[in-house]
């Protein structure tokens, strides 16, 4: 399976922030949208990195001022990214050896869409179901 199909299903509805936004106001977006990640883009548009509750965590327990300081120096710059050609299998195990649970995904230079590790994992036990309700019939 690809990431493609991931991506079908659960749809390109990309969530991002802006490097220069306050972490308050990117985990006002994580709250509402009751999400783990957005997608940090510059002024481009481009991707700079990607903002997860660990990071949001892992700066509020060092910093009391935290949440009033720029998603630039709290977000995860090097990031991992995905094509929509990768193999799920593939993806899960870096995911799972690198730990970390959202990979942006990249289409021609373009944002295409992120997943999460429950995505991946969603879409593995559904194609073994899928190929157990073939072994029955």
């Amino acid at each position: 399976m690809k990431i493609q199909t991931i991506l079908a299903t659960k749809g390109a509805n990309i969530l991002t922030v802006r490097a220069n936004q306050t972490l308050k106001e990117a985990v006002v977006l994580l709250a509402k949208h009751k999400i783990g990640a957005l997608i940090v883009v510059d002024e481009a548009g481009k991707l700079a990195g990607i903002l997860s509750e660990r990071d949001v965590i892992r700066e509020a327990a060092q910093r009391d001022d935290a949440l009033a300081r720029p998603v630039s120096e709290v977000m995860t710059k090097a990031v991992v990214t995905g094509t929509p050609q990768d193999d799920l299998r593939s993806v899960m195990q870096t995911m799972t050896e690198r730990r970390f649970r959202h990979m942006p995904i990249m289409d021609g230079g373009q944002l295409a869409g992120i997943i999460s590790i429950g995505d991946v994992v969603k879409a593995q036990l559904d194609e073994y179901e899928g190929e157990i309700e073939s072994l029955r019939t």
